[in-house]
């Protein structure tokens, strides 16, 4: 008994059967590349599921479509540095021996300027979209100061601030104004009528309303004859209602313009022509190569992509003209104190958005009395509306067409 529970086993075949299982050989590959940065390029090589065969092909032909943007810009991040491609041009082990991504990118140097290449084709591919990235911006930025400049409802709402302001500070020195820099537009709702609630932007967009309102009158199909007073004027109260708060949709563009920053639509037009750059050197340096067609594809890009760039500049130029023009539309020799160059629509853009919360406020009150007199209201001394000759002089020009409106 003894025995048989505590002595050892003499049965070879049991103790063999208790050994646990052999791994298999650890295979080692040799390393070039920083273990981490080997790790990740052999990630990435697996997540794209492309050959070397296939990337050399694309490299040496040039043809950036084949490849895509997305698997440029990879390969952009796997380039080595100067020491690891000196490294893996200088290895002459058995190439089986190296890890993935070594023996990858051992395959991509045997071509000339291999990253060089890649550089120029990521450039290549992303071409279209940037340049029709920039024409849109420049489009908008132009049809933003259209917009501002002949935007009829916005010229009247101007108007009747202008008015109202001249009204309230009568027998002043600011009772005279001719016009207004367009930040006094954030401030109309900091000035409150004798109830202190309503603001003066409320008053000048419930006459506004009746100004519309009144106006779609004459030109309404509807018979004045066959409804009450009550019930029509409720009708057009409503339809003035719907032009003004429509507003930020006839001033789309400008609220598009107020995102936009001048420096950075610079820097991308500057990166445009830096890349061309770039591709004038890779050109300049495989002179003597004769595989594959990268060159001869390049230099018709080349050709193309300077007579769009050359269009693209142009465009720049006359939109930032345009708004050049506009801001001193409205702010006169102020403007050249402007530190942003798109302050103007970023000014427009806010009072959009406090016009849209105030004309919300102005349905769900229109039922109660609404202030019927602009002497109502106080100006402090802070609300001043500055005299601008430059636009004060078309305002002059244009105040028969805009009170007939």
């Amino acid at each position: 008994m003894f025995e048989t529970l505590f002595c050892n086993s003499t049965n070879p075949a049991s103790r063999e059967g208790n050994r646990r299982p052999r791994l298999p050989p650890f295979k080692h590959e040799n390393r070039v590349l920083d273990p981490k940065k080997s790790q990740n390029i052999a990630i990435l090589l697996r997540a794209l599921n492309v050959t070397w065969e296939e990337v050399s092909e694309a490299l040496l032909d040039g043809n950036a479509e084949g490849l895509g943007a997305e698997l440029l810009e990879t390969l952009v991040k796997m380039a080595p540095t100067k020491e690891e491609e000196l490294k893996l041009r200088d290895y002459n082990g058995d190439v089986s021996k190296l890890g993935s991504a070594e023996r990858f990118l051992k395959a991509v140097l045997d071509i000339p300027f291999a990253f060089k290449r890649v550089d120029a084709m990521l450039y290549r591919a992303n071409f279209d979209s940037e340049v029709k990235y920039l024409r849109k911006s420049f489009e908008s930025l132009e049809a933003a100061c259209e917009e501002l400049k002949n935007s009829r409802l916005f010229l009247k709402l101007l108007d009747a601030v202008l008015k109202t302001g001249n009204r309230m500070n009568v027998g002043t020195n600011r009772g005279q104004a001719k016009a207004f820099k367009l930040d006094t537009l954030l401030k109309l709702v900091d000035v409150k009528g004798t109830d202190g609630k309503t603001t003066l932007l409320h008053f000048v967009v419930q006459e506004i309303i009746r100004s519309e309102g009144a106006a779609s009158e004459c030109t309404s199909e509807i018979n004045p004859s066959t409804l009450n007073t009550g019930k029509e004027e409720e009708l057009f109260r409503k339809k003035g209602l719907k032009m003004v708060a429509g507003l930020g949709k006839e001033l789309a563009n400008v609220k598009k313009a107020a995102g936009m920053d001048s420096d950075v639509l610079s820097s991308y037009v500057s990166k445009l022509e830096l890349g061309l750059e770039r591709i004038r050197l890779v050109l300049q340096l495989g002179r003597t190569s004769s595989q594959g067609r990268f060159f001869e594809t390049m230099k018709v890009f080349l050709k193309e992509a300077e007579e769009e760039i050359a269009r693209v500049k142009a465009e720049e130029k006359r939109a930032l003209a345009r708004v050049k023009e506009i801001t001193e539309y409205f702010h006169g020799d102020t403007a050249k104190e402007e530190a942003h160059p798109f302050r103007i629509f970023m000014v427009v853009r806010d009072f959009l958005s406090v016009l849209d919360q105030v004309c919300k406020e102005v349905e769900r009150m229109h039922e109660r009395a609404v202030v019927g007199s602009a002497r109502s209201f106080q100006v402090s001394m802070s609300t001043s509306l500055p005299v601008l000759n430059r636009f004060g002089s078309r305002k002059d020009e244009s105040s028969d067409e805009d009170s007939s409106s």
